[in-house]
């Protein structure tokens, strides 16, 4: 069966950081692209960052560049999304897509 789990989301306070992780199970993600998608109460639903497979490279909205940052554990089958200088504007679902499926998401709250 399989599933993504997404994690370590909450609130922070403007400046802070947090680290979500995407743990999937059911099949081998180490070889495919993986993805960060965010979606804000009214608003598009926009691609955070990206993740290639083999090669690990790498990109990014440029809403977030040089603030988050996406990386892969292959071995954990997981994948991360660091995020740091956090704005309120970052508020959001957060979610992971890898092989076409999705994650159900995890909330990201930046407010003081």
């Amino acid at each position: 069966q399989v599933q993504l789990v997404e994690s370590g989301g909450g609130l922070v306070q403007p400046g802070g950081s947090l680290r979500l992780s995407c743990a999937a199970s059911g099949f081998i993600a180490s070889s495919i692209g993986m993805n960060w998608y965010r979606q804000a109460p009214g608003r598009a639903r926009e691609l955070v960052a990206a993740i290639s497979g083999p090669g690990g490279s790498t990109i990014y909205a440029d809403s977030v560049k040089g603030r988050f940052t996406i990386s892969r554990d292959n071995a954990k089958n997981t994948v991360y999304l660091g995020m740091n200088m956090m704005k309120p504007e970052d508020t959001a679902v957060y979610y992971c897509v890898i092989g076409g499926y999705r994650g159900p998401g995890t909330q990201v709250t930046v407010s003081s």
